[in-house]
């Protein structure tokens, strides 16, 4: 049994809806999906993330539409029903400028699973999508705390980890987090487009972490960025000013200004909670040599499983001029060579 009012009314059924969707009907709450692109409402139903809503009470509305329609969604909810109502926009303050004098404010609580994918649409959704992810629940100076506590159970029963902040703290966070990040790695993308085709052919698992994010859905990210452009511009102000000295030492050679932009960013990898929310544990990766055949994987996975070893993280890159793979191992330091043993016993070809 779970406090989650249903039914829940979905509206939107893309990449997020459908995973909440889907999150939920695992739990075998009772999920009604709507959504104005009928194709995204037949497949998203078709995958079972709920039933199409054909009007009737609900107990709570999410909204899940494009940043842009986050505001006059959560009004028409208002209006529309008597239902608790959240959304999981990625900026909280611009559409909440649009609902302060809105009746029945008070049932609004805003919220933001920070999960996602560089893929969208229903096709790309999966019911783990949350799991283990922090969930923003953003109660304005309204909300009441049952519309709190609803939006703050729906969070737990989808999977995730609930961190309660206010919009003004959340729009700040993730700016900083998520928006920043990921318009550099946009600028980054961007230098490789049109690159010659043997500076490309170097291309290695670094400059793909940098830029894995920037295929994210243009039209998208301009909503977000627009919509949380102050919190943006301060950043990308401070970074402006910091690449300037960057410019400055490697113009002129000073090594020690580098340094200290370099040990700067060594600084912040570490400030990244690390597994669980502690603190970040030190780690080095152990590279597999991978043969391109079906199962290998699987046998490298069982083999590294054997070892008495918890893999951290895994990477893949490919070798263009061979059938091969290369497997990064992220594991805990103390464990590297135990690793490494055990897997050269087992006829992997390896190396730190």
């Amino acid at each position: 049994m779970s406090d989650l009012p249903e039914p829940v009314l979905v509206v939107g059924t893309g990449l997020l809806g459908t995973s909440l969707g889907l999150a939920l009907r695992r739990r075998r709450i009772e999920v009604l999906l709507r959504d104005r692109n009928r194709e995204h409402l037949r497949t998203a139903t078709g995958l079972g993330a709920g039933h199409a809503y054909e009007g009737g009470p609900v107990g709570l509305v999410v909204v899940a539409v494009p940043p842009d329609h986050v505001g006059a969604e959560v009004a028409r909810a208002l209006i529309e029903t008597d239902a608790w109502v959240t959304d999981v926009g990625s900026v909280k303050t611009a559409p909440l400028r649009a609902l302060e004098d809105m009746w029945g404010i008070e049932r609004y609580a805003g919220g933001h699973p920070m999960s996602g994918s560089e893929r969208s649409g229903p096709l790309a959704a999966t019911e783990t999508m949350f799991d283990g992810r922090p969930w923003a629940v953003t109660p304005h100076k309204r909300s009441s705390e049952a519309a709190t506590a609803a939006v703050e159970e729906l969070a737990r029963l989808a999977g995730a980890s609930v961190v309660r902040l206010t919009p003004e703290e959340h729009d700040e966070a993730v700016a900083r987090t998520s928006h920043l990040p990921h318009l550099l790695s946009v600028l980054v993308a961007g230098r490789l487009a049109g690159a010659p085709a043997d500076h490309l052919a170097l291309s290695g698992q670094g400059v793909r972490d940098v830029t894995r994010v920037a295929a994210g859905d243009p039209k998208l990210w301009q909503q977000i960025v627009a919509a949380n452009s102050a919190a943006v511009a301060g950043l990308l102000t401070q970074v402006r000013d910091q690449l300037d000295v960057l410019i400055d030492a490697v113009t002129t050679g000073d090594r020690g200004s580098l340094e200290e932009i370099l040990q700067l960013g060594v600084a912040g990898t570490q400030a990244i909670p690390g597994k669980h929310g502690g603190p970040s544990r030190p780690t080095v990766s152990v590279y597999v040599a991978l043969p391109d055949h079906p199962g290998e994987l699987a046998r490298l996975f069982a083999d590294a499983g054997a070892s008495g070893v918890n893999i951290e993280d895994v990477h893949i890159d490919h070798d263009p001029a061979r059938e091969m793979g290369l497997v990064e191992l992220v594991v805990d330091e103390t464990r590297a060579d135990q690793l490494l043993t055990s897997l050269g016993r087992r006829g992997w070809d390896t190396h730190r």
